[in-house]
């Protein structure tokens, strides 16, 4: 039996996500927004209502009929503007385990690979929110 090694591609380049055309972590989002996101965001030209949900004190990415606002036929309308957990993910913190891990949800997780840097990121990202 030929086992074969899965390429492991670093968190920010999305190459599993469009290798597979997988939009599923922009379906029903709960993304967390950071004020450095939505400045990015809104610098585009975006208005922050048009991308921005309010829920218990914090600020997420925007769902529309179930999907990201800025989920189209082609796939992230701001790929290169989205927000750093969007990036990060499928990197998540589990706050109440204290570590870092790739999130099961996602069907490609094998096929990213994350540094010490990434989660770093990520754990200034959640000081941030």
């Amino acid at each position: 039996m030929l086992i074969t090694k899965t390429k492991k591609h670093p968190l920010n380049s999305g190459i599993p996500c469009m290798n597979h055309k997988c939009v599923k972590c922009c379906i029903e989002t709960r993304m967390p927004l950071s004020r450095f996101d939505i400045k990015r965001i809104s610098d585009a030209g975006y208005k922050f209502n048009y991308f921005v949900m309010k829920r218990s004190g914090a600020r997420y990415l925007k769902n529309v009929n179930g999907r990201c606002v800025f989920l189209n036929e082609k796939g992230c309308a701001i790929y290169s503007l989205r927000p750093e957990g969007c990036r990060l993910y499928p990197l998540i913190s589990y706050q109440n385990a204290g570590k870092a891990t790739l999130h099961d949800l996602c069907p490609f997780s094998n096929e990213f690979k994350f540094s010490s840097a990434d989660i770093d990121t990520l754990n200034v990202l959640y000081r941030e929110l």
